[in-house]
């Protein structure tokens, strides 16, 4: 899915939270968005959907902070959680659509995202065809509603920001190849950049 979706996806995942205790609703859709889009870095970084996705090891911790956040909901940690939820959730959702390779319309390969646990790439579901489809726009649009609904005014240009980028992706998207493996990155730099993502959000 593309960076807009996934933000959109991350403030629907923090909906609840927001519900919950409107006063943090500031802070964690900005923690949301950021641990939404962070994964995407490797497409500048690293490799693609494999150097900062982890479908399966990044739920053991975003679950553990979720569940410190419930049992002693401090501000911090509250934001912690999400920014991890999102962070895992992201290459679970990319696994529903198409595979990483320059044109995912034309399906040649079946690397979804690359799973560190099994040490081998999973293939992509392509419920929705490719990055940039207009099923990927749809997604964001539908997910906009109820994200609009609870967060109210002070995420609208967010949410339509997000809405008029993913519009404008879909328009050319099978006129840009996609960033993939263009500079190596070690492992402990990329849990880095996790830790100032997050930083940087608070």
């Amino acid at each position: 899915m593309m960076a807009p979706t996934h933000a959109v996806v991350g403030l629907l995942v923090a909906a609840p939270v927001a519900l919950a205790a409107p006063d943090l609703a500031p802070s964690v859709a900005v923690a949301a968005v950021a641990g939404s889009l962070v994964p995407d870095l490797d497409m500048v970084v690293g490799t693609h959907r494999r150097t900062l996705h982890f479908p399966v090891l990044a739920w053991p911790p975003a679950l553990a902070a979720a569940a410190l956040a419930l049992w002693t909901p401090v501000p911090w940690l509250v934001g912690l959680a999400v920014f991890l939820v999102c962070a895992a959730l992201h290459p679970l959702c990319d696994l529903l659509g198409g595979s990483s390779e320059p044109q995912p319309w034309l399906a040649r390969t079946d690397r979804g995202v690359y799973s560190h646990r099994q040490r081998r790439w999973v293939a992509p579901r392509r419920l929705v065809r490719y990055d940039g489809s207009p099923g990927d726009l749809a997604v964001a649009a539908v997910a906009a509603v109820p994200v609009l609904v609870v967060f109210g005014p002070p995420v609208e240009p967010v949410v339509a920001g997000a809405l008029v980028v993913g519009l404008g992706y879909v328009l050319v998207r099978k006129r840009v190849p996609q960033l993939s493996g263009r500079v190596p990155i070690p492992g402990p730099l990329a849990a880095l950049l996790w830790v100032v993502a997050f930083v940087r959000s608070r």
